[in-house]
């Protein structure tokens, strides 16, 4: 049983190592609904071990996706994905503290909610990446008597 877990953690952790950051992100988002959806199981169930377990490491890893927002890059949009991520942190720790069904659902509807939209965004960069191809414009730096006539590529 222990080799099994070992490959397991292993896999993990090469899936981890190897990833691009869109990856990492959905794997948080993947995470995070995983362990919601088993706390509200041990919660149905009258398991508060496997409740505070679930909704436990589901904060966690809400924690870190807010950590992991760049202010920097568009604060405007960093701070309304706090407010979200901030949301459903209250929400995942009013169900561990109330033993409170309706508010994993509000957690893990924005969560499930947040995956879809970002695995559409990741296919949406996908494709950008496949169909992108270098386009000319006219460079008033480069002579148009020139090998490229005055063209040069861009993308």
């Amino acid at each position: 049983m222990s080799t099994r877990r070992d490959v397991s953690h292993e896999y993990l952790k090469n899936a981890v190592m190897t990833a691009s950051q869109e990856q990492l992100h959905l794997m948080l988002l993947d995470g995070a609904i995983r362990f919601a959806t088993q706390g509200r199981a041990g919660l149905e169930a009258g398991d508060m071990e496997a409740m505070f377990n679930g909704l436990d490491r589901a904060q966690k890893i809400v924690l870190e996706l807010s950590s992991g927002l760049r202010r920097d890059v568009n604060p405007p949009l960093a701070n309304r994905m706090a407010a979200l991520y901030d949301f459903i942190f209250r929400r995942l720790v009013d169900a561990n503290m109330k033993r409170d069904v309706p508010a994993v659902d509000d957690a893990l509807r924005i969560l499930r909610h947040q995956r879809e939209t970002w695995v559409l965004l990741m296919d949406k960069l996908q494709t950008g990446r496949l169909t992108s191809k270098p386009t000319l414009r006219h460079s008033p730096d480069t002579p148009a008597d020139s090998d490229t006539g005055g063209f040069v590529a861009e993308g």
